[in-house]
């Protein structure tokens, strides 16, 4: 889900990796669908591979947008814009135990920003994938069996 879904530092909102080109990278914002050469030196970082920080483990941000995802019943979120306070005691509602000392309120800003952004794309599927082919493996293998 989140694999080909970007943050580009310097960049605001969330792109899509199109291909790879000479000297970076292409990628199509999911605002007005424009396409951009993304530099190799840019820094870029794709959702899947960030986490958010709590008091045992990082959490995958898949993870926190599932949650947000079921307090807010498949609907959007709170806006990026309210207050810092307003943010906090929202995060501490889907992520009660983030670490309060290294998730900043401006990473909680992108976090619901970015949640917005793919719910409004419907983006955001938490469906788990099943290895239906290795089911009917083994159930043909167990009918062999029996036989």
């Amino acid at each position: 889900m989140l694999k080909d879904i970007l943050s580009i530092s310097g960049h605001g909102g969330l792109f899509k990796f199109i291909s790879q080109g000479r000297a970076g990278i292409i990628v199509e914002s999911l605002d007005d669908q424009k396409r951009m050469n993304a530099s190799a030196t840019a820094k870029i970082s794709a959702l899947e591979d960030i986490a958010i920080f709590t008091d045992t483990e990082d959490k995958p941000l898949k993870d926190v947008f599932k949650a947000i995802y079921d307090k807010e019943n498949g609907g959007q979120c709170i806006s990026h814009k309210v207050d810092a306070e307003e943010l906090k005691s929202y995060f501490a509602e889907i992520l009660p135990d983030y670490d309060r000392e290294r998730v900043y309120v401006s990473d909680m800003k992108k976090v619901v920003n970015w949640y917005n952004i793919l719910q409004s794309k419907n983006l955001l599927d938490f469906t788990e994938e099943k290895p239906e082919e290795k089911v009917e493996e083994v159930n043909e293998k167990e009918n062999k069996e029996e036989k």
